[in-house]
């Protein structure tokens, strides 16, 4: 792996890596990634099966080595200081790392003497994490008994006892239900609004748009695309407005005077095509004040990320369709 000096990217950057490239025999799984994370925000990368998100988790984390990149993790070089991005960071896997055999509180005093903590500061910190997980009734039980939503609670609780300011969470509500999940995702909301940044992979694209600030898109080896939930929306066609009237002499003269707009004589509406910028909606209101027309129903129809997420990986989806064949 290259190396370089910090520069000034990177200092407010939780997470900075250009040029990250990793590859197994011929297979190409990264090539030429660039991440940049802000500080005490969620980043969550997205992708199909075999893009690449977990081996990229991988790399940032130090488990494994890239072949070329320059990648900084709290404010440290990976290649040349790893021990000091281990310190700085906490991993939770898909797959629960919760022992089973032993009590959730004893899963977290292992950890703590992982962490180098004294006996008593172990203690303090495995108490203060269970009660804030809603753990410390089941805290003397043994793990194997706790229910899909505690372990993975646990299994966040233990990444938390070194007080990490940067956490990976590799797909970590695989297999919860609904409830669970949602629970998950008020805790990571907790954790961000204490300044943690949470790098984020999720099988779950409504996951994504309900926590990322962040979003990018993985596919073949390199970013496809990165922004807000809502940029990334606005990149797919198919957005539009839809006005709807009561009064048959408003939807006429909004139908002459908006020509581009999709006609619906019958329920007296008018689908306009628009990417639902506030420039576009607020460009619509302002017409329909100044010709004084009323519209009863205005509402705003953007694509979702699942429509994101299939246009911008349609070609892995449809070779995993031929490989299935």
């Amino acid at each position: 792996m290259t190396t370089t000096t910090q520069g000034p990217s990177t200092r407010h950057h939780a997470i900075a890596a250009r040029g990250l490239r990793k590859a197994y025999g011929d297979k190409q799984v990264l090539d030429g990634v660039d991440l940049h994370v802000p500080q005490g925000t969620v980043f969550s990368l997205l992708g199909p099966n075999g893009a690449g998100k977990t081996t990229a988790v991988k790399i940032l984390s130090t488990l494994i080595r890239a072949d070329e990149g320059d990648v900084h993790v709290g404010g440290y070089d990976l290649a040349a200081d790893p021990q000091a991005v281990r310190g700085s960071i906490g991993v939770t896997g898909q797959f629960s790392a919760v022992d089973g055999l032993i009590t959730g509180a004893e899963n977290m005093l292992l950890m703590a003497d992982l962490q180098h903590l004294s006996k008593a500061e172990g203690r303090r910190v495995t108490a203060e994490l269970l009660e804030r997980f809603d753990l410390t009734e089941a805290a003397h039980k043994p793990a194997s008994t706790y229910s899909g939503g505690m372990k993975r609670r646990l299994d966040i609780a233990m990444t938390l006892v070194g007080d990490p300011r940067i956490i990976f969470l590799d797909e970590p509500t695989t297999g919860l239900d609904p409830r669970s999940r949602h629970n998950m995702w008020q805790i990571i909301r907790e954790l961000v609004g204490g300044g943690v940044t949470v790098f984020l992979t999720t099988q779950y694209l409504e996951e994504a748009d309900e926590l990322a600030d962040r979003i990018a898109v993985l596919n073949g080896g390199k970013i496809v695309a990165e922004g807000t939930a809502d940029e990334l929306k606005r990149l797919i066609p198919g957005g539009h407005v839809r006005l709807r009237f009561t009064n048959p002499v408003d939807y006429q003269a909004a139908a002459v005077a908006l020509r581009e707009a999709n006609r619906d004589d019958e329920a007296l509406a008018l689908q306009i095509p628009s990417d639902g910028s506030q420039r576009e909606l607020r460009s619509i209101l302002d017409w329909l004040d100044s010709a004084g027309v009323q519209a009863d129903e205005f509402t705003v129809h953007t694509p979702d990320l699942d429509d994101v997420f299939f246009a911008l990986t349609a070609s892995s989806t449809a070779t995993q369709k031929e490989t299935v064949r």
